[in-house]
This record gives structure tokens, sequence and C-alpha cells, in this order.
């Protein structure tokens, strides 16, 4: 099959490597698209040492099964593998499976290709009526999603009753940035303020986000109750520290640098909550599928599709700041 190998830093290519073989358990599934994550960036620039080349990269894929008990199914794939029967898995809390593997880290090979196998409790059903490219989107959005569920537990607001009244603010405006705004919207939030600096992207969130205000810094933003942090850098953990309100909370999902930016003596004296989040439950990803797939989440069209060949200078776009989309499907 054709898959995308990520080589080396700032080096991906096109090649030729053995279809995967479906074992006990998994279903092989024919990719029809696989987004381009942030995490797939760290990778290609060299700051992921989970990712070590060569590796497939990619882990927000859609596809068709094919052969077996679900062979023509459209599915949507959940890229953490878990075990099942930890103390973490048996809470709920699936995404803090000390055996977990995610496609695209070693052992596991992403879905940058033409084939992947998965564990058959890993897929969702996508209903006619969503688009494979589109369907894909239910990973990053599932980010945003339990960062915002998060959020709103532990100011006492849950999906039921709601998040009227609050307000809410995203640094990043790419896909779990724009993921979250449209989570927190679901959510009941109506006060949202997304800050993307790239003014090419900007543009294109102001008309896909037209009920939320869309500004290229948070000079002008304070007293929220919600901020999630989509990038993670020093300098944007440092505005969420100002921005949030005394007991207000801070979602951090970003991975962009490790250390610097929080204020703990502000976070401390106005008991502000700043909770790191990574990817989602089980759950969260299902509840994410199903607004997704009631409109609730929109109709996602703010995506680029570009052919899995054309996949380097996707890569090299995105390192120059070329491309406006909040996001990059690639479709093998």
């Amino acid at each position: 099959m054709k898959a995308l190998i990520y080589e080396g830093v700032e080096a991906v290519a096109l090649h030729q490597v053995p279809t995967p073989v479906a074992t006990a358990g998994d279903v092989l599934i024919k990719v029809a698209a696989c987004g381009l994550c942030g995490s797939d960036m760290h990778a290609y620039l060299g700051h992921d040492a989970r990712r070590p080349a060569p590796l497939i990269l990619g882990h927000e894929v859609a596809g068709i099964v094919v052969r077996g008990d679900m062979d023509g199914r459209r599915v949507t794939v959940n890229p953490l593998v878990t075990c099942g029967a930890c103390e973490a898995c048996l809470s709920g809390r699936t995404n803090l499976c000390a055996e977990r593997q995610i496609i695209s880290m070693p052992p596991r090979q992403g879905g940058f290709a033409e084939w992947l196998t998965m564990p058959a409790q890993n897929l969702v059903t996508v209903p006619d009526h969503i688009s494979l490219p589109v369907a894909s989107l239910v990973e990053p959005l599932a980010c945003g999603w339990h960062g915002v569920r998060l959020a709103a537990e532990t100011l006492g607001r849950n999906l039921a009753t709601g998040c009227k009244g609050l307000r809410a603010a995203v640094l990043g405006g790419g896909a779990i940035g724009v993921g979250a705004a449209l989570a927190l919207h679901a959510w009941g939030v109506r006060d949202i303020t997304v800050v993307e600096p790239n003014a090419m992207r900007r543009s294109v969130l102001k008309d896909h986000l037209s009920d939320m205000t869309v500004v290229s810094s948070a000079d002008d933003v304070s007293d929220v109750d919600i901020v999630l942090d989509a990038v993670g850098f020093a300098a944007t953990r440092a505005t969420a520290c100002a921005i949030a309100r005394p007991g207000g909370v801070i979602i951090h999902i970003g991975l962009g640098e490790d250390t610097g930016g929080v204020d703990v003596r502000r976070l401390t004296l106005q008991e502000i909550r700043f909770i790191g989040t990574y990817t989602y439950t089980d759950g969260d990803f299902e509840a994410t599928a199903d607004a997704l797939f009631a409109g609730r989440l929109g109709d996602c069209s703010w995506i680029e599709t570009r052919g899995l060949a054309d996949g380097a200078k996707a890569f090299a776009d995105l390192r120059a700041g070329k491309v406006a989309a909040p996001k990059i499907v690639l479709i093998p």
C-alpha cells in the first residue's frame, strides 16, 4: 500500500509499504480520510520523542471496513487503544489508561496510508449523510468536547443544565481550538472569543464562527469564566492566567512547549483552577460523534482536503504558516 512516512526532521515522503493484516479482534479499514494534527507537526519538527522516524503518522481517521461482519460499514476511528481492565478504564477515564496506545506512535502505525487495522470496539458507525472527511474530525473535536466537559463540571454545570451565562475564550484557531469553541456553543455558552494571530486563518474563522468574536490578540479580553488554551506555549499560558476571572477555569490542551507562562501566584490568590487535559474518554468520543452527526457542531466546511500524495507539501505549508483552513485532511 501507499503510505506517507515520517523520515526525520521536516521530512515526509510517500512510499510503498506492506499492507497491514488484521489479527484477532481487529478489522481492516480502507482509509478514506485522515486529518493532519498539531501532534503530527510536533513530530515533523522533531519535537516529539514518542514518535521516532521512520513512522506512519496520522490518527484522525475515517474509512470503510473491509471483510468480516462489519464489511462495508462507514466508520470513524477512536485511535486510543486501552486495556479495558485497569482502574482508569473501569472508572470511565479510558484516556488515562497506563497501557494506552495510540495509532501514529509505536507500536501502532498511523492513518496516513491506504489501509489501517483497529480493534472493532474503537469504531463508531458514520451515518450516510456525513462525509468521511468530516467524520475524521470526530477525533480532534472530541479533544475540545472533553475539555469543555471538564470545565463545565468544575463550575458545577452539566450538559443537561448547560452553560448559559458563562463567558469563554479560546486561544488558538486550529482544529482543536475551533472544536472547543463549537463544543462551548453546543453546551450553551454564547459569549465566546477565539484568539487567532494568523490573519489568513482569522478570516476563515470569521466566516465559519459568525456568532462568535474572532480577534488577533487577547488584549481586550478579561474576566472570563473558561479559558481554553489550544496552543500551549508559555505566552498563551500567561495570557490564560491573566484573563481568567477569580474562581474561573483554565483548560490546557495545547502541547506547544513544556514550561513557562503559569502565574502560580494569581492562580493561588484567585482560586483559578488549571486543568491539563489529554484527548478524551470513550464516552466523550461517542458524545462528540453524536453531536457532529446531529449537526450540533456545524457543517464543518472549514476543512481543506488534499491528496495523500501531496502530504509533504501540506506539512511544509503548515510549517510556513501558509494554510488558512483550521484543518487539512489528507485523502489516500
